[in-house]
């Protein structure tokens, strides 16, 4: 039998460089994915620890105190809702620095829509922080985000239930309204508090000024006006774009 160069096939030195560089950029690509998931697995557990706590602490305080809980939910829990929507800009730096794949402004709007609501609306005031909205209100946002963060903390490590999926999809619809309509609420008690007593209303020069519950209530009107933007929203597997009422894109669920 004669042997000739078509019958073996020597990789050569060069094939065989290319090959380790192949390899090496894989591994260098899984450490980085392994740092992001690591990294994003324990921001949704803080979260989900954070509001998993406040919503259990606002339940057991009502069916154990009843009505009279209501009135000071805030200074029960209000410390804490402030850290956790405070650890929520994060979120923002996530898709800025590409940890977290989404789009930035309609996150950026939904969070200011919540940092408006609880840091202005309801810590500058202490007659609203006693109101029964503020417990509706936080009772809205905890449950739809102790939902959210479970799915997105389980989505990251590979994890994933039917009855879970189905739930992140589908709590947002009727509970977004009742949210809009919530903080639509707590503005509208806020405005005589605000008038009073002029907060964050101010003075300019040239004779200009600005007055505060002016600006509540343009912010307001613009609450119910983005119920009905048109917003594209992605489903869990990344597949269709619908339309769906948010000013604010909740992005609940849509990892």
């Amino acid at each position: 039998m004669c042997l000739t160069k078509e019958t073996f096939y020597l990789p050569s030195k060069h094939n065989s460089r290319q090959g380790q560089d192949t390899d090496l950029n894989h591994i260098m690509h899984s450490k980085v994915r392994y740092r992001k998931n690591a990294c994003l697995f324990v921001y949704y557990l803080i979260q989900f620890c954070g509001h998993s706590w406040i919503f259990t602490n606002m339940t057991a305080r009502f069916f154990s105190f009843g009505k009279d809980s209501v009135v000071d939910t805030f200074y029960a829990i209000g410390l804490v809702m402030q850290f956790c929507q405070s650890m929520s800009l994060l979120e923002l730096l996530h898709i800025y620095v590409g940890i977290e794949s989404d789009r930035l402004l309609p996150r950026f709007l939904q969070l200011t829509e919540r940092i408006i609501i609880l840091f202005v609306v309801i810590t500058s005031q202490e007659e609203v922080q006693e109101k029964y909205v503020v417990w509706v209100l936080f009772i809205f946002w905890n449950l739809l985000d102790m939902v959210r963060y479970t799915y997105s903390m389980l989505s990251v490590i590979g994890i994933s239930y039917a009855n879970l999926t189905w739930l992140s999809q589908t709590l947002w619809m009727p509970i977004y309204p009742l949210c809009v309509l919530a903080e639509a609420f707590a503005i509208y008690q806020s405005l005589p508090y605000f008038e009073s007593s002029g907060t964050y209303s101010t003075k300019l020069p040239f004779d200009l000024s600005i007055y505060f519950p002016y600006v509540l209530k343009i912010y307001l009107m613009m609450l119910f006006i983005g119920m009905e933007f048109p917003d594209c929203r992605r489903s869990v597997g990344g597949e269709g774009c619908k339309t769906y009422p948010a000013v604010v894109q909740y992005n609940m669920f849509y990892r």
